[in-house]
């Protein structure tokens, strides 16, 4: 079974590069173009520069992931676990873009110590915030979302702040395999060995982290060194193939799974067939995407996060994990003081909401917009500060009604995939269509949003809704939602600008027509989110206590769902997808002391708006006359100040 696994793929990919070649240059002068290329033939010159290291690296890069996955996934006991979901390749991929853009001077020698301590900082962070936790698999996971997201946002960040690179940087960030010369090649082939060479050295200490810690200690051996040895190749392997290729998300979690599925049981079958099955579907994808009928090539991290996500939904409900508390990463215990702090917040907001309109600036600096000019502005500025506090609103519900529901305070509209199906749904309609009918990229948002939740939903219950599993279905949908744009960018699309502006967050574009559509959905659901104060009142307790106490649950949740749809499907067709806003604005809430269900409700509300609010207001001034989106001045505040508080409240 296990040589089957690697020999279709490889021998399918075999003849897709045999025949390339074969239309690419006569097979006469395969050889003597390898040892003395014809300078004056381009052909020869794309055989033996682009096209032979191309399969090298890929070849190479689908061998180190392999490697790399089974080593995270052994050292961490997590059989979910590889360099995407803890945040290394996040890490790697913002060191390198930062470096890129703002100081190219380090990469003379090679972007390898770039990306590795990247990617070993943010390993370094999903480590220390999940420390506290005893380094459970829900710890890891939750802390390796939020490096991801936030290290993601970071990325994105520079990107609108470097607008003639973000096209290259958005593919590169990607995973392309296209070559030009041997030097990723060579620079990957030592490395891999060296991994190699480290991880079987590692293998007999890493054998003994199947017993307990107490047990690996009796023995002699030191489980806190094997780990750290243990995780130090595989980053570095990972920080490697960032390095030469951009991210290639899945392959870590791919090929370990199904060598493991294929019988490969022991630590030592796996770490054998692993990088071999890594190796054959990397080389296989990067054939496969070279045929599809679009303008410019589809990056192949884009493909492989295609048939990765679709096939973690797959894996998750076979995977065995062991229950999970689901205790709030952030507690508080401030006494409540409902009115007063509601009115407070409510008060800010008006404030914010006059700043954000009449406060800017311009040619002559920093200025209050009076009378004549207000008049004139107001159409523009507006609309755009109706749709960041509509947004922020929505988007605050969501992820209230979605944390209340399912007990875990890591659940909201973005981080559950719920905003990705959303954004799925639009770009879907994008693929199919050539306009910009609002009400049908509503209805499509809506869709895309409603079969996210069903998905998730129906991958999680499985296991009672456990974190673990809602955290990992979340991140599949959102990552299939990303490999969409990523292929639509791939299309040579002529909405490119659109598309780059919307999956920012920005309300560059809003209108009069999407301000009434924002404002209107989120009176409604205001007005509706009250009515289920009950059940959200009881659902915290769990599911037997909501039984006993008359909830029809499946009735409740549908109901519940369907409001979390509405809000997180309107939010994203008029801003784009955001990162934080769901997630933080019920937290903020409960620090201050509102932790009964509509108070909640009512402050998270408060909390969102006034986050986006500010959020779009920083991003059209701050850096006058550019500016940056305001889900990514979300993101980049609201990162960092929610691993503050993870980090605060890890004990």
């Amino acid at each position: 079974m296990l040589v089957l696994l690697v020999a279709v793929p490889a021998g399918l990919a075999l003849v897709l590069t045999t025949i390339d070649l074969m239309h690419l240059l006569p097979r006469a002068l395969w050889w003597p173009a390898i040892k003395a290329p014809d300078t004056s033939d381009p052909a020869q010159l794309l055989y033996r520069y682009a096209f032979l290291p191309r399969v090298a690296v890929s070849l190479l890069a689908g061998a180190a992931l392999g490697l790399a996955g089974v080593i995270m996934q052994h050292v961490l006991r997590n059989p979910l676990a590889e360099p995407t979901t803890i945040g290394t390749n996040a890490g790697a991929s913002l060191a390198l873009a930062a470096a890129t853009l703002y100081a190219p001077w380090l990469l003379e020698s090679g972007r390898e110590a770039i990306a590795l301590a990247g990617g070993a900082l943010a390993t370094a962070a999903v480590f220390a915030l999940a420390r506290g936790r005893s380094f459970s698999p829900v710890s890891i996971i939750i802390a390796g979302l939020i490096v991801s997201l936030t290290f993601g946002s970071a990325s994105a960040l520079l990107m609108a702040l470097n607008r003639e690179y973000t096209e290259e940087l958005f593919i590169w960030q990607s995973g392309s395999l296209v070559q030009n010369g041997d030097a990723a090649a060579v620079s990957l082939a030592p490395w891999l060995l060296a991994g190699i060479c480290a991880a079987f050295l590692l293998w007999r200490p890493l054998r003994l982290l199947d017993l307990s810690d107490d047990g690996a200690t009796a023995l002699g051996a030191r489980p806190v060194l094997i780990r750290l040895a243990g995780m130090g190749v595989a980053v570095a392997l990972s920080a490697m193939v960032v390095a030469e290729t951009g991210v290639i998300g899945f392959v870590a979690l791919a090929a370990p799974a199904l060598a493991s599925l294929a019988g490969a049981r022991t630590l030592g079958r796996r770490m054998i067939w692993s990088p071999l099955v890594g190796a054959a579907l990397l080389w296989l994808t990067d054939r496969l995407v070279q045929h599809l009928p679009f303008a410019t090539e589809v990056p192949a991290g884009t493909a492989t996060a295609m048939l990765g996500a679709p096939l973690l939904l797959f894996l998750l409900p076979l995977l065995r994990v062991g229950p999970e508390g689901q205790a709030d990463v952030i507690s508080s215990a401030r006494p409540s003081a409902t009115g007063r702090r509601l009115i407070a917040g409510l008060v800010l907001l008006i404030l914010a909401g006059v700043v954000a309109i009449g406060f800017g600036r311009g040619v002559a600096g920093w200025h209050w917009i009076w009378s004549a000019d207000l008049t004139q502005l107001l159409a523009l500025r507006g609309p755009r500060v109706t749709v960041a506090l509509s947004a922020g609103v929505l988007l605050a519900i969501a992820g209230t009604l979605m944390q209340r529901m399912t007990g875990n305070p890591m659940a909201a509209p973005e981080v559950l995939g719920i905003s990705g199906g959303a954004s799925f749904g639009v770009l879907a309609l994008l693929f199919i269509s050539a306009g910009f009918d609002r009400t049908a990229m509503l209805g499509a948002s809506l869709v895309g949003a409603l079969l996210a939740l069903a998905i998730v939903v129906v991958v999680a219950s499985r296991n009672a809704l456990s974190p673990q599993r809602l955290l990992l279905a979340g991140v599949a949908v959102a990552t299939v939602a990303s490999a969409l744009a990523a292929l639509l960018l791939a299309s040579g699309d002529p909405r490119m600008d659109f598309l780059l502006a919307w999956l920012s967050g920005s309300t560059y574009r809003a209108t009069s027509a999407d301000a009434v559509t924002a404002a209107t959905v989120a009176a409604i659901v205001l007005a509706l989110a009250p009515l289920t104060a009950r059940w959200l009142d009881i659902l915290p307790l769990g599911e037997t206590a909501a039984r006993g106490l008359g909830l029809r649950l499946g009735q409740v949740r549908a109901v519940l769902l369907a409001l979390t749809a509405l809000a997180t499907a309107t939010a994203t067709l008029v801003i784009g997808p955001l990162s934080f806003v769901g997630l933080m604005a019920p937290h903020l809430a409960r620090m201050l002391g509102l932790r009964r269900a509509v108070p909640q409700l009512l402050g998270s509300a408060i909390a969102g708006g006034l986050i986006l609010v500010a959020a779009d207001w920083a991003g059209r001034t701050l850096i006058f006359p550019w500016q940056v989106p305001a889900g990514l001045i979300a993101a980049f505040v609201g990162g960092p100040y929610f691993m503050m508080l993870m980090w605060k409240g890890r004990q």
